[in-house]
């Protein structure tokens, strides 16, 4: 009997883990355009334990952002395609961003929080965090070289896709790969 159970189970879980496969599959298969640069990882990658500097002068982590889908997004004040891409993200924050998805910005390397503000108010953004990364612990940590760098985290704050270079986030493309990781985690909404 105790057999039976355990092959029982066993059989659940591979079938689960096939299915969770096959949709990562699916949502991958959609890529095109800009989002061709985006690279799903076959197993879901650890994210760094460092602290990221908040508006307000307290610490957060990415821990801190688990229990929904991140899109975390590395850039700099200095940064052109970054400029070029902060509206886009912006967009997707107004138009997805909730209690399921969240888009993370964070200033890596010499940022000042003056040129930040500066920055998002010439870009016109209201909407996005301004945290900072001044000594780069979690660029390095996550092996970020060069910018922009955008990661996709799962719900257990896990880098599940990455995306070297800017890319056209407010494309119908990038929105649709995103709305199917979210109802891929959450199949109940």
């Amino acid at each position: 009997m105790r057999n039976i159970v355990v092959a029982v189970m066993y059989t659940a879980l591979l079938l689960g883990a096939n299915l969770a496969h096959a949709n990562m599959s699916e949502i991958a298969a959609m890529r095109s355009g800009d989002m061709g640069k985006l690279n799903f990882h076959t197993v879901p990658k650890a994210t760094s334990e460092q602290s990221y500097i908040k508006e307000d002068g307290s610490e957060g982590t990415l821990a801190d952002h688990q229990g929904k889908i991140v899109l975390l997004n590395f850039w700099a004040t200095w940064c052109a395609p970054c400029r070029k891409e902060m509206p886009m993200l912006a967009e997707l924050q107004t138009e997805l961003g909730g209690e399921t998805f969240e888009v993370l910005t964070l200033a890596t390397g010499h940022n000042p929080p003056p040129a930040m503000k500066k920055f998002f108010k010439d870009s016109n953004i209201t909407n996005l965090p301004l945290h900072r990364d001044p000594k780069q612990k979690i660029a390095r940590d996550m092996g970020v070289l060069g910018l922009p760098i955008t990661v996709i985290l799962n719900t257990e704050g896990k880098e599940i896709a990455r995306l070297r270079g800017d890319a056209d986030w407010s494309s119908d493309t990038a929105k649709a790969i995103l709305s199917a990781l979210i109802e891929h985690t959450n199949p109940t909404q």
